[in-house]
C-alpha cells in the first residue's frame, strides 16, 4: 500500500477485543509494507556492521605497510557507504509510508464508526475523548506499528553482529555477545512503572482535551452566565496536572536512557582495558580489537530501537484502548436481510403504538424530553447503541422494528434505511464552511435550496452572512460559517440546520423539537413553512409549542412509552388533560382545578390506535 493510493477502499473488519490485539492486527494487515521496511532496515543495518570490519583491515593494513589491503579497504568502505546510505533512505521512506498509512486506517475506521453511529456516539463516548482518538492517539498507534520493522531490523542486526564477533575473535566476540542480552534486557524492570506512568500523562491529557472541547463548545453560554474564568480555572488546573504527570513520566523515560548510556559505556571501558591487555601481550592484533571496539560502539545504534519500541508500545497501548473502545460500540445485534428495497408508506412504531400516516405532517407530544430522543432515534432505525451482553440483545432482538410501509427498518441496510428516513435532532451540528458547501448534500432534487431557506425563514440568518462578507459581493451562499456555526445565535444554527434537512427531501423527516431555540413569530411562521414546503411527504416533529403543533395534521400523545390519544391539537385540548397539561405546563393542582371545574376527568388509556382516533 502506498500512500498513493490511500483512501483504503475497505479498511477492513478490525480486531476490537483488546488494544494489544488491536495493534496486532493492525500490524498484520501491513505485512507487505513490515516486510519491506524490514530488508531495507538490514540492509542499512548489515552495511553499518560491515564498517568496523573494513575499518580494521585497513588499520592493520596501515600497521603492515600494505598498500594493496589499504586500497582495498578504501574501495569496499565506499561500497558500504553507498548501502548505507541507499538503505536508509528507503528504510525512512517505507517507514514513513506504514506509519501514514496505519494512521489512515485508523482514521478510516473511525470515521466509518462515527458514521455508522451518528448522533448516537457521543452519548457513549465524550466529545473530547473522540477528538483525542482521532487526533494525537492515531498519531501513536502509526509510530508503534511503524517502528516494529525497525526494531525488527536491529535486533536481526544485534544477532548476526554479535555471533560474527564470537567466531571473527572468540576473546573479545564472547565478552561483547554475552553483554548484548543484558543491556538490551536490562530496561525491561523499568519498564512497568514508565507504562504506568505513560498511562496516568495519556489520561490526564484525554480528561484535559475533553475539558477544553466542552468549554470551547459551552463558550457563548460561558459568557452568559459569567463563567468564563470558573471553566478557565478548570481548565489550568488540569493542564497542570498534565505537566505534573509528563514530568513524572519523562523522569522513567530519563532513568531508562541513563540506563542505556551508562551500561554501554561500562562495556566499552571493560572492552578497551581487556582488549589493550591482550594486544600488549600479543595475542590480538591491534587492527582486531580496532574491528571489535568499532563494531560494538556501532551496536549502540541498534540497541536505541529496543527503547523507542519499549517507549512506543507504552503510549500506543492506552491510544489503542481507547480506539478500541470507540470501535467496539455496535448499534445491534441485528444485520440487514433485505437489499435493493426503496421503503415508502407510513411510519409505524409497533413498540409504541405511533403511526405517521404518509403524506401527512403529525406532531408528537411527550411529556418526557428523553423519551421524545428516543423515540425519534427509533424512527430513524437508530438502535439504541452500547456494548450489549447477551440478554441485552435478546432483549433488543425481541423488540419490533419500526416499519416504513411493509418493510422494517431493521432489515435494510443502514444507508438505505437513513435515506428513507432522516431525523434530525434536538442539537443538529453545522459543520464549517460556505452554506453552499452546508447545503450541497444528497438529495431527491426537488427541493431547491431557496426553498427551504424560505420555509426554514432563514431571510434574517442570509441578511446577517451577507453583511459579514463583503469579500464575496454579499452572495450569503459564498460566506463562511464558522465551525459548528458559533458565529450564529442559537435559533439562526437551528433553522440552517432545518433548511438542511428539508433540502434532503427524504421519504419521511423526523424533528426533534425544531423550533425550541426562536421566538413565537418566527416560529408560526417556520410551522407553516414546513407544512407547506413537505405536503405529501411524511413529516414527524416532536414537540410541545402549540403554535407548531396547530399547524400539523394530527397529533399524536405519547405517555409512559404508548400512545394514548391521537387527534387534532385544539380538540385533544379540550378532551385530554394529559396533553393539556404537557402543551400549557400546568401543575398538578391547576389541572385538578381544571378538572374540578369543567367535569371532565382522565380519559383512560386506550389499549390501540385505532380506538383512539375513533374517538377522536
Amino acid at each position: 500500500m502506498q500512500i498513493r493510493d490511500l483512501p483504503y477502499s475497505d479498511p477492513g473488519d478490525p480486531d476490537v477485543r483488546s488494544g494489544p490485539r488491536f495493534l496486532y492486527w493492525l500490524g498484520r494487515n501491513q505485512l507487505a509494507g513490515q516486510v519491506k521496511a524490514l530488508s531495507w532496515g538490514l540492509l542499512h543495518q548489515l552495511g553499518i556492521a560491515g564498517l568496523p570490519v573494513t575499518v580494521g583491515l585497513a588499520v592493520q593494513a596501515v600497521i603492515d605497510r600494505s598498500g594493496g589491503r589499504l586500497a582495498l579497504s578504501g574501495g569496499l568502505i565506499i561500497v558500504l557507504g553507498i548501502v548505507i546510505a541507499v538503505g536508509d533512505t528507503m528504510l525512512h521512506r517505507t517507514a514513513v509510508t506504514n506509519w501514514i498509512t496505519a494512521a489512515a486506517r485508523v482514521q478510516q475506521l473511525l470515521a466509518r464508526k462515527t458514521a455508522e453511529l451518528g448522533s448516537a456516539l457521543t452519548r457513549r463516548v465524550a466529545a473530547g475523548e473522540v477528538v483525542a482518538v482521532s487526533t494525537g492517539d492515531v498519531e501513536k498507534i502509526g509510530w508503534f506499528v511503524e517502528a516494529l520493522s525497525r526494531f525488527a531490523a536491529a535486533a536481526t542486526a544485534l544477532v548476526v553482529i554479535c555471533v560474527g564477533l564470537a567466531f571473527y575473535l572468540p576473546s573479545l566476540g564472547l565478552m561483547v555477545a554475552l553483554a548484548m542480552p543484558v543491556l538490551a534486557l536490562a530496561v525491561l524492570p523499568l519498564l512497568p512503572r514508565a507504562t504506568r506512568r505513560a498511562d496516568e500523562q495519556r489520561e490526564k491529557a484525554g480528561k484535559a482535551t475533553e475539558l477544553a472541547s466542552d468549554t470551547v463548545a459551552g463558550l457563548r453560554v460561558l459568557r452568559g452566565i459569567g463563567g468564563e474564568e470558573l471553566f478557565l480555572g478548570r481548565y489550568r488546573r488540569a493542564s497542570q496536572e498534565v505537566r505534573r504527570a509528563a514530568v513524572r513520566s519523562a523522569r522513567m523515560w530519563a532513568l531508562i536512557s541513563a540506563v542505556q548510556v551508562l551500561l554501554p559505556g561500562i562495556l566499552l571501558i571493560s572492552l578497551v582495558w581487556y582488549g589493550a591487555t591482550l594486544a600488549r601481550d600479543g595475542r590480538i592484533d591491534v587492527g582486531q580489537l580496532v574491528t571489535v571496539y568499532s563494531a560494538a560502539t556501532l551496536m549502540l545504534f541498534p540497541l536505541r530501537h529496543f527503547e523507542e519500541i519499549a517507549m512506543a508500545y507504552s503510549f500506543s497501548r492506552p491510544s489503542a484502548q481507547r480506539a478500541v473502545r470507540v470501535l467496539s460500540l455496535r448499534r445491534s445485534a441485528r444485520e440487514a436481510t433485505v437489499e435493493g428495497v426503496t421503503p415508502s408508506g407510513d411510519l409505524y412504531d409497533p413498540a409504541t403504538g405511533l403511526m405517521a400516516p404518509r403524506g401527512q405532517f403529525t406532531a408528537v407530544v411527550c411529556g418526557d424530553p428523553d423519551e421524545a430522543g428516543r423515540l425519534a432515534e427509533r424512527l430513524g432505525g437508530h438502535a439504541e447503541t452500547g456494548e450489549e451482553d447477551e440478554e441485552d440483545e435478546e432483549a433488543s432482538a425481541r423488540t419490533p422494528s419500526v416499519l416504513l410501509g411493509a418493510v422494517a427498518l431493521d432489515e435494510i441496510p443502514l444507508e438505505a434505511a437513513r435515506a428513507a428516513v432522516l431525523v434530525q435532532d434536538k442539537d443538529p451540528v453545522l459543520l464549517s464552511g460556505t452554506l453552499q458547501d452546508l447545503l450541497d448534500i444528497p438529495a431527491s432534487g426537488l427541493v431547491t435550496a431557496e426553498a427551504a431557506l424560505e420555509a426554514a425563514q432563514c431571510g434574517d440568518v442570509l441578511s446577517a452572512l451577507a453583511q459579514a462578507s463583503p469579500d464575496n459581493d454579499g452572495d450569503p451562499m459564498r460566506t463562511r460559517i464558522t465551525e459548528r456555526g458559533r458565529s450564529l445565535s442559537g435559533g439562526q444554527r437551528q433553522r440552517l440546520a432545518l433548511a438542511r434537512s428539508l433540502v434532503t427531501d427524504p421519504e419521511a423527516l423526523v424533528l426533534d423539537e425544531p423550533t425550541s431555540a426562536v421566538d413565537s413569530h418566527t416560529e408560526a411562521r417556520v410551522a407553516a413553512g414546513i407544512a407547506k414546503l413537505r405536503r405529501g411527504r411524511t413529516t414527524v416533529a416532536f414537540a410541545s409549542s402549540p403554535l407548531l403543533l396547530d399547524a400539523a395534521d394530527r397529533v399524536v400523545l405519547v405517555h409512559e412509552g404508548a400512545v394514548v390519544a391521537v387527534g387534532a391539537h385544539r380538540d385533544l385540548l379540550r378532551t385530554e388533560p394529559r396533553y393539556r397539561a404537557v402543551v400549557t405546563r400546568e401543575t398538578d393542582d391547576e389541572a385538578a382545578a381544571a378538572s374540578a371545574l369543567n367535569g371532565v376527568g382522565e380519559v383512560p388509556a386506550m389499549k390501540s390506535t385505532q380506538e383512539i382516533e375513533e374517538r377522536a
